[in-house]
């Protein structure tokens, strides 16, 4: 009942929290130069002003900012953003279409990454000091500091287009009316680049997360005590170390779990992967309002429900935590 009432508390302040988003994007987006409209005329190849007025009173941008937001915050409880100034069809379809394809690019690329990095940083923690430790570092901080577009782009290049090992671009091999677990296989190996490259940043942060977080348990009182009873390193290693260094390491998994969905822009813009992340940036290009605020409320929601997943995993990590 306890952990009931805890999950709920989090999930109502993740609701207010998504209420204030909400309107900072609003309010942020309308300060923006330009407006759907006047690119929709442009378009056209129509700079009549009465033409533009008129694309205005249709999607009621000539209306007041607060009563644009009031209405804007309707249709968000209502969980419906409206409609696409572009595609004219509801923007929670347009983003029910692409959401799979950034699920699937960012949970695969997160497992891979904590994964990956917590064994990294395991690793290098028990042999610190040795050149296992200085190589493990020493490529936790290049890729740190290589950008991702360079890393997709270079991904490109070598397995794509020299190697040709996988395909560069795309979700799934166009016209191929693969079925099954042939479409199946045909997905995970376009999956492979762009799950790989995003995985990649995110994994040097675990590593160096997990390695700094094992050596200072490493120097705790109950370690010394139990390598004084003669306990075998590898348990202490597993068992008690480790797993008291994971708990940091869950809180940065957390918050960025719902980072990595919308940061996976680059990634889907680098490897044409049909997700939000790409609709963001055409909506962003196009001026469509209400797809853009459409976009970053879902990313907004996936990263609040990471966090509330969050605090309760760490909760079942450290029972000494109280739920309040």
């Amino acid at each position: 009942m306890k952990r009931l009432v805890f999950v709920l508390r989090r999930i109502l302040q993740g609701i207010c929290v998504l209420l204030l988003i909400a309107v900072i994007n609003f309010l942020l987006i309308r300060a923006a130069p330009g407006d759907p409209a006047s690119v929709m005329a442009g378009e056209a190849g129509a700079s009549d002003q009465i033409f533009v007025q008129q694309l205005r009173e249709r999607f009621g941008l000539d209306k007041p900012v607060p009563q644009q937001l009031a209405t804007y915050l309707g249709h968000v409880i209502q969980l419906d953003p409206g409609q696409s100034y572009r595609q004219q069809r509801p923007v929670m379809d347009l983003i029910a279409e692409r959401l799979p394809a950034t699920l699937l690019l960012t949970l695969t690329a997160f497992v891979i990454a904590l994964t990956l990095g917590v064994a990294l940083g395991a690793w290098a923690s028990a042999r610190a000091g040795t050149w296992v430790d200085s190589l493990v570092s020493t490529f936790s901080m290049l890729f740190y500091a290589t950008p991702l577009f360079w890393l997709a782009l270079m991904g490109v290049l070598l397995f794509s287009v020299k190697l040709e090992w996988f395909p560069g671009f795309g979700y799934e091999t166009v016209g191929s009316g693969f079925t099954g677990l042939r479409r199946a296989a045909d997905i995970a190996n376009h999956l492979v680049l762009p799950a790989a490259t995003l995985a990649l940043f995110y994994m040097t942060v675990y590593a160096r997360m997990t390695r700094t977080s094992m050596l200072e348990v490493a120097q705790m009182d109950f370690i010394k005590t139990a390598r004084a009873k003669g306990v075998h390193p590898r348990r202490i290693q597993r068992r008690h170390i480790l797993r008291n260094a994971l708990l940091p390491v869950i809180t940065l998994a957390g918050i960025q779990a719902g980072a990595m969905v919308g940061g996976a822009v680059l990634a889907e813009t680098v490897f044409a992967w049909p997700g939000i992340g790409r609709l963001m940036f055409d909506a962003l290009v196009q001026r469509d309002y209400n797809l853009l605020l459409g976009t970053f409320l879902v990313t907004a929601a996936l990263a609040v429900a990471f966090n509330v997943v969050t605090d309760f995993l760490y909760t079942l990590a450290d029972p000494r935590i109280e739920l309040q």
